[in-house]
């Protein structure tokens, strides 16, 4: 997955949700419905999260130093982990209160077509953002599910917006049938339901979304297929009697370490042994562009 397409996808969403978050405190305005409240908030989340998401992005691209020598690719997890926060805290618990507050005290829907309008565009902008992510996700995902995708992706941006998205329809979903049954009913109650809907859909993603942050923070290994590329080229090299074992790590999202020991021939010279080195982290760095940091041992081929 390129990192352009990730920061193409998080724009579209950063341009849909500040204007849907306009125009559903408008409406909330209006019609004083919990829902669109609800759903105002999480747009304004939304939003924030795309702008911190774009930061990471930004500062990630700082240059290694002596203090971080592996450079800071991976403060882009460091934000991502901040949005699934964000998420929890802002979006989540207060449409959980707000939803709480007019089971309680419920207060009936004024001008509830104005809602229905709002709710309307909201879906259609939502919809085109989500296109927008599933489009750029479409470009490295392969055959493997959208669910998968979001787990195995080593760069935060994609997911991050497919899972914020997919939170969004289904919370409009929920905010429609909340206005819905309240106008049809009579019974405001609905509207708080529709509410408390919304937060607890973006409690389970936010707390989805920072499982996986948190796993690429501790670090993980390149992805399966890239791993297997990476043992089949060291293999490969003339010279390399065999891959005794290896190890991968991302420092980054477009970027990781590589680890192994290599079984070299017993009667090979010291110069015929760096040459072997030289010639594998050469292969590497042509077949496996994310291969950016590579270092070989070599050792005798022995039983263990």
């Amino acid at each position: 997955m390129s990192t352009e397409g990730g920061t193409r996808a998080v724009v579209a969403a950063l341009a849909a949700n500040s204007g849907i978050a306009v125009t559903k405190f408008g409406a909330w305005a209006v019609t004083g419905s919990s829902s669109m409240l609800s759903e105002a908030i999480h747009s304004v989340a939304d939003a924030g999260n795309q702008v911190l998401l774009l930061i990471g992005g930004a500062r990630a691209r700082k240059a290694a130093d002596a203090q971080h020598q592996f450079g800071y690719g991976r403060v882009r997890y460091v934000y991502a982990f901040v949005v699934s926060i964000v998420l929890f805290s802002l979006g989540g618990v207060f449409s959980l209160v707000e939803g709480w507050h007019k089971l309680r005290d419920p207060e009936e829907l004024s001008d509830p077509t104005v809602a229905f309008v709002v709710l309307g565009i909201a879906i259609v902008l939502e919809a085109y953002s989500f296109r927008t992510a599933v489009r750029e996700a479409n470009k490295s995902r392969g055959t493997a599910s959208l669910l998968r995708f979001v787990r195995e992706a080593r760069q935060p941006e994609l997911p991050v917006v497919l899972l914020e998205d997919t939170g969004a329809l289904v919370g409009l979903v929920f905010a429609l049938l909340g206005v819905s049954l309240a106008v049809l009913t009579g019974d405001a109650r609905w509207d708080g339901l529709g509410a408390m809907a919304i937060g607890a859909l973006l409690v389970v993603i936010a707390v989805f979304l920072a499982r996986e942050m948190s796993s690429m923070l501790v670090g993980e290994s390149a992805r399966p297929d890239e791993h297997d590329l990476v043992e089949q080229v060291l293999a490969a090299t003339p010279g390399v009697d065999r891959v005794i074992h290896l190890r991968t790590l991302h420092t980054g999202p477009d970027e990781i370490m590589v680890a192994a020991k290599i079984a070299v021939t017993g009667t090979d010279s010291a110069a015929e042994v760096a040459a072997t080195i030289d010639a594998a982290e050469r292969r590497m760095r042509a077949e496996v562009p994310t291969a950016r940091w590579i270092y070989l041992e070599p050792d005798l081929d022995r039983p263990a």
